[in-house]
């Protein structure tokens, strides 16, 4: 049995770690060597919490231990990647969604969007904006299937990563 809530302050490193664990692990992503910024905010991944209307939900187990997480954006001014068309728009956003990889084929990623679908319509949002890269793949899957859609208006390339963006209308 697993539930998502809000993450506690002593799980900040544990999810840090998690992060940095499953990213760096994305067959072709760029590791820690090639964008160490990228990475050192997966690693102190707490800090987007200092942002108004941030929010940073995990995915725990039946004993309470953290199997995922994810970062909710409620003010696009606070999301931090692409551009200023990303920024601009009207949505709540997430980023940063990772589990645990002995726990995953179990429904768990999909808890993650769930809540952060649950936020963004109790916050008044009409849609959700998230973006991926072809490294991520199982993800991109997983979107679609959910019901999110290409938004090519805000694709944008960073450290020579092509990042697309998708949308989903609440």
């Amino acid at each position: 049995m697993y539930h998502v809530r809000e993450i506690k302050s002593n799980e900040y490193k544990k999810l840090g770690e998690l992060l940095v664990e499953v990213y760096s692990k994305l067959k072709g992503f760029p590791g820690p060597d090639k964008i160490p910024d990228y990475y050192d905010n997966l690693l102190n991944i707490h800090q987007f919490l200092e942002s108004p209307k941030t929010k940073i939900f995990v995915v725990v187990d039946k004993d309470e231990k953290l199997q995922g997480g994810v970062v909710y954006f409620g003010d696009m001014q606070y999301y931090g990647a692409g551009t200023e068309k990303t920024h601009q728009q009207k949505a709540a956003a997430f980023r940063f969604l990772a589990v645990n990889p002995s726990a995953r084929g179990k429904g768990l990623a999909k808890l993650l969007v769930s809540q952060c679908f649950h936020q963004a319509r109790a916050e008044g949002f009409k849609k959700l904006m998230i973006h991926s890269t072809a490294y991520m793949k199982d993800a991109i899957n997983m979107y679609k299937k959910m019901g999110f859609e290409r938004f090519k208006y805000i694709d944008f390339v960073k450290n020579g990563v092509k990042v697309f963006g998708y949308n989903y209308e609440l």
